[in-house]
């Protein structure tokens, strides 16, 4: 005959540990690993505010007349602008995204934008008005977004990602050694890239609005 089973192995695992009880099985799962803030994504963020100061000193070399320098400028913004859509798409794919990403990416946007109308203005080759009309636009979003970052972060609208290409697709019409032929088509980009500046930003205050008022609900103040 076997011999029954004795109490003493009731609740023993195969390896004669016990079970790990629910509050020992929680502490033993691992915590999600922090996400440093120097990573590619943010990297990426940082290569374009340091192409700005480059694509500033091309512009001008010559007084922005001379055609190699301005191809060479041009070039620049269009590489810094591509870092935009590529520091955005690493940092979703890998899980790269940190507050400083959050921060540092619209501000580096603005920059490059912000250095590429006033320079052009500048040289007399786009209405101040225009560079203006973008700038304080601008400026009220990175302030807005500091308003309400307590409270979260609002996603860039389809709105606000067809702002910015139209606003870089204008810009790069600009920037061409063009003739004078093609003043319709930069007249009617940049003019397509003040409207869309302005739409998305009275849609972005509402929204921040709107977010800061959930937030204070939701906390009570």
């Amino acid at each position: 005959m076997s011999a029954a089973p004795s109490d003493a192995g009731e609740g023993m695992t195969r390896n004669g540990q016990a079970p790990a009880r629910p509050a020992e099985a929680a502490a033993q799962v691992p915590e999600p690993t922090p996400v440093p803030t120097l990573n590619l994504a943010n990297l990426l963020t940082l290569s374009r505010l340091v192409l700005v100061p480059l694509f500033v000193l091309a512009l001008f070399t010559g007084d922005g007349a001379d055609t190699t320098w301005r191809l060479i400028a041009t070039g620049l913004f269009a590489v810094a602008s591509a870092t935009d859509q590529v520091d955005g798409w690493v940092a979703r794919k890998y899980g790269l995204i940190t507050d400083f990403g959050k921060i540092a990416d619209p501000i580096a946007d603005k920059a490059l934008i912000g250095a590429a109308l006033v320079g052009l203005s500048v040289l007399g080759e786009l209405p101040w008005w225009v560079t203006i009309v973008i700038a304080v636009r601008e400026i009220g979003v990175t302030l807005l977004r500091f308003w309400v970052i307590r409270h979260g972060v609002i996603p860039a609208s389809r709105g606000g990602k067809a702002k910015t290409m139209t606003q870089i697709l204008a810009i790069v019409v600009y920037l061409l050694p063009l003739p004078a032929g093609a003043d319709p088509v930069r007249w009617t980009l940049i003019g397509l890239a003040v409207v869309l500046t302005v739409v998305t930003g009275v849609d972005y205050l509402v929204r921040a609005i709107r977010l800061r008022a959930a937030g204070r609900r939701a906390t009570g103040a």
